[in-house]
């Protein structure tokens, strides 16, 4: 549980039927509807600092198509002439 001491207030708008399902969340936990939203934001923003695994590609998405020249060298035997020599 975490310990609590200077608060501050928030005031946060709901559509009707999250401020239902965050009702029910409490009555079923037997905790205050701040309560509820406290630890669902601690949650959330714990979850969100911690480092995600991403790909090279999502890494690089910016450089894409920065460098010019011929657009595939894999394949193009004018490129390949001295490879392996």
């Amino acid at each position: 549980m975490t310990a609590i001491r200077a608060t501050r207030t928030l005031t946060v708008k709901l559509p009707a039927g999250l401020e239902a399902q965050l009702a029910a969340t409490a009555a079923e936990r037997g905790q205050s509807k701040s309560s509820v939203v406290r630890k669902a934001l601690e949650a959330a923003l714990t979850r969100d600092r911690k480092p995600r695994a991403r790909s090279f590609a999502s890494l690089a998405h910016d450089l894409t198509g920065c460098v010019s020249g011929p657009i595939d060298l894999s394949h193009h035997p004018r490129h390949l002439h001295a490879y392996g020599r």
